[in-house]
């Protein structure tokens, strides 16, 4: 199989279920910071952290390459003359939304409580989870500006929004392992 094939040559890239689209298309905006986000998120697990936390990333991975998919498919192609659908793979479920939520509320019990927002930073490690935050804020602000032109499934949306909820309680999680200072925002007083 060649990586490359020409196909894109004149600024154009095609969805599940070959319609053809400007490349700077929403959509291909969409589903490129997933992709974006994606990457971020290995060099967080790349880095000397818990197993658990890995493990959950490599997870969240899965869920971000099925919203690509998702995100890359036509809604007027999605599902074949047959009445099936053109991707055979699974969807974001509530129990996907469920556990990114679960583990927040763990990790937040063991942390010490929030008074101030906090400048991201600290630890390099750390700074890479604000850096995949922010980015999956971008791509949440994306699918939604999608959705307003062709409807996203909801649990897509729901899902970029806990996760990136996921990621900033993860860089204070990993704040508080790697023993690393939260510096507050307080801000400067006006003269």
């Amino acid at each position: 199989m060649k990586i490359y094939t020409k196909t894109g040559d004149k600024g154009t890239t095609a969805l599940f279920g070959g319609t053809r689209v400007p490349k700077h298309h929403i959509r291909i905006e969409s589903y490129g910071t997933v992709d974006e986000l994606n990457s971020h998120i290995g060099l967080i697990r790349d880095q000397n952290i818990q197993p658990e936390h890995k493990e959950l990333l490599n997870h969240i991975q899965d869920r971000l390459f099925t919203i690509g998919a998702i995100l890359a498919t036509d809604p007027n192609k999605a599902i074949l003359k047959s009445g099936k659908e053109r991707l055979n793979i699974p969807k974001i479920s509530d129990e996907n939304i469920a556990l990114l939520e679960t583990t927040m509320d763990m990790m937040n019990e063991e942390l010490p409580q929030m008074t101030h927002f906090i400048l991201p930073g600290g630890h390099q490690t750390v700074s890479f989870c604000h850096i995949a935050r922010c980015v999956c804020r971008r791509a949440e602000r994306q699918t939604s500006f999608l959705n307003d032109n062709e409807p996203v499934d909801p649990k897509v949306l729901m899902y970029l929004n806990r996760l990136s909820d996921y990621l900033f309680v993860l860089a204070r999680k990993l704040s508080h392992e790697l023993q690393a200072v939260e510096i507050k925002w307080i801000p400067e007083k006006k003269d």
